[in-house]
């Protein structure tokens, strides 16, 4: 059963280079047996750098599911997820992740992500975009707004 997920995922990759929507990406969020998500990436054709396989996938099936935690189902990518991906995809609480090639096989064609995992080590005043922390006292209201709210719904 494992592989029609996975074949699927891997037709969406193909799908969306012969359709010109963007890179060789494909994803499928698997509930109970069944498909309940598919996203393809769709980087150059939306303009938006967020749209990859992955995330579209996790928005559709949390829309499609009326949930914000995907506990229950399974992903299956044709590619080993970005940095991006694999933190949205720990936010979603996916059960389990498949994937086929692996992050050097994208690298190898153009799709290297070690750059951005080398940032994410890096201590923010390190990083190569610089990033300056400012006005903190005054963002903790919103923290304390939230640990204050007593209808809060935590994720």
């Amino acid at each position: 059963m494992k592989n029609i997920f996975m074949a699927r995922a891997i037709q969406l990759s193909i799908d969306g280079v012969q359709s010109g929507r963007g890179g060789p990406f494909g994803a499928v969020i698997v509930r109970d047996g069944k498909i309940v998500a598919e996203g393809m990436n769709q980087v150059t054709s939306t303009n938006d750098p967020t749209a990859h396989a992955e995330i579209l996938a996790i928005r559709q099936a949390c829309e499609k599911l009326g949930v914000f935690e995907l506990k229950d189902c399974e992903l299956y990518t044709s590619c080993e997820p970005c940095p991006m991906c694999l933190g949205a995809i720990y936010w979603a609480r996916l059960r389990r992740i498949y994937f086929a090639n692996t992050a050097q096989d994208a690298a190898r064609i153009g799709f290297d992500d070690s750059f951005i995992y080398s940032q994410l080590k890096q201590s923010p005043s390190l990083r190569s975009i610089p990033t300056i922390q400012i006005m903190r006292e005054e963002a903790l209201a919103g923290f304390r707004a939230w640990t204050e709210k007593l209808d809060r719904i935590p994720y």
